[in-house]
C-alpha cells in the first residue's frame, strides 16, 4: 500500500541520524507545544463540557501524529528486515487509523478544524525514514518512534487528567492505550538505545516555531482519511486494558469464609 504522504525530495531531509535525533527531542517534538496562558484561556462551552485551547490542540495533535506515523507503518511493512519491525508497522497503521477515525468523529462536534498534512518537522522524520534502507531503517524507525511516543505519553496523561470535556477525555484514554502499545512495539524490535533516550528527549531544536506549526486545509479541501487496510484485519490491535478487579471496600467487609484461601489471604486494601 503506497501512501500519498511519501515524498522523494530531500528538502526537509535531516542530514544524519545524530542530527535527526537531536532535533527531535523537545516539547514541540510531535507538535505538542506548551500552551501559553492566552491559549489556555480560550475556553468554549459545548454540550460535552468546557473545551479549552489545550483540548483543541490535543485533538489536532492526535490527527497530526497519524499523518506521519501511519505512513511510517507502511514503510515498516515494505522495508523492515525483521518480523518485529513489520509487526510494529502493523500496530502503527492500525492504531493511527483508529485514532484518526475518533479524532475525525469528534472534531466537527467540537468545532475543531483538522489538518491534512503533517508539520514540516514531522515530514522531516518521514523523509528521513523514507530515505533509510535495510538495518539502518529498522534502527532509525525504532529509535525515532520510541522517542516521539515517549515524549508525548506524559502530555496525553495531563490532558486525560485535566480536561473537563467528555469527548476529549475519551480520545485521551484511547490515545494513551495506543501510544503505550506503540512504545512497547518499538522496544520489542530490540533496537532501542536506552542509554541515549534521556539526552535525546531533553534536546532543544534549532528550527523556528513554523517547523512544528500545523498547516490547516484550504476551504473545500477534501478530508484525508487514514483507513485500516483489509489485509490487516485482526492484526496490529493494541491489547485491551484489563478492568480492575472488583474490590469490596465497605467498612468491615472481608472475604467470605467459604471462599478458598480466605482464611490465609489478607484482605486487599481499599482502592479509591
Amino acid at each position: 500500500m503506497r501512501s500519498r504522504y511519501f515524498v522523494t525530495g530531500t528538502s526537509l531531509l535531516i542530514g544524519s541520524v545524530v542530527v535527526t535525533l537531536g532535533v527531535i527531542m523537545s516539547p514541540a517534538l510531535t507538535g505538542v507545544q506548551q500552551e501559553n496562558q492566552t491559549n489556555l484561556a480560550k475556553t468554549n462551552s459545548t454540550q460535552y463540557g468546557p473545551l479549552t485551547g489545550a483540548d483543541k490542540e490535543f485533538v489536532v495533535k492526535v490527527r497530526l501524529a497519524g499523518l506521519w506515523e501511519y505512513p511510517v507503518g507502511e514503510l515498516a511493512l515494505k522495508k523492515g528486515t525483521t518480523a518485529a519491525v513489520k509487526t510494529a508497522g502493523e500496530h502503527l497503521i492500525v492504531g493511527h487509523a483508529q485514532l484518526d477515525d475518533a479524532s475525525r468523529d469528534i472534531a466537527p462536534k467540537l468545532g475543531i478544524t483538522l489538518p491534512n498534512k503533517p508539520t514540516p518537522q514531522q515530514q522531516g522524520f518521514l523523509d528521513t525514514l523514507t530515505a533509510a534502507t535495510g538495518k539502518d531503517f529498522d534502527s532509525q524507525m525504532a529509535q525515532i518512534l520510541r522517542i516521539t511516543h515517549g515524549q508525548i505519553f506524559s502530555s496525553i496523561a495531563k490532558i486525560r487528567a485535566t480536561s473537563k470535556n467528555t469527548l476529549v477525555r475519551q480520545l485521551a484514554t484511547q490515545a494513551n492505550n495506543t501510544v503505550l502499545d506503540h512504545i512497547t512495539q518499538m522496544e520489542n524490535t530490540g533496537m532501542v538505545d536506552y542509554e541515549r533516550l534521556p539526552a535525546q528527549i531533553t534536546q532543544t531544536p534549532t528550527q523556528g516555531p513554523d517547523f512544528t506549526k500545523p498547516v490547516m486545509p484550504k476551504p473545500g479541501e477534501p478530508m484525508v482519511v487514514l483507513k485500516k487496510p483489509a489485509s490487516l484485519e485482526g492484526k496490529g490491535e493494541p491489547p485491551t486494558p484489563s478492568p480492575p478487579a472488583p474490590v469490596d471496600d465497605a467498612p468491615g467487609s472481608s472475604a467470605s469464609p467459604d471462599t478458598p484461601g480466605a482464611a490465609s489471604s489478607p484482605s486487599a486494601p481499599a482502592v479509591r
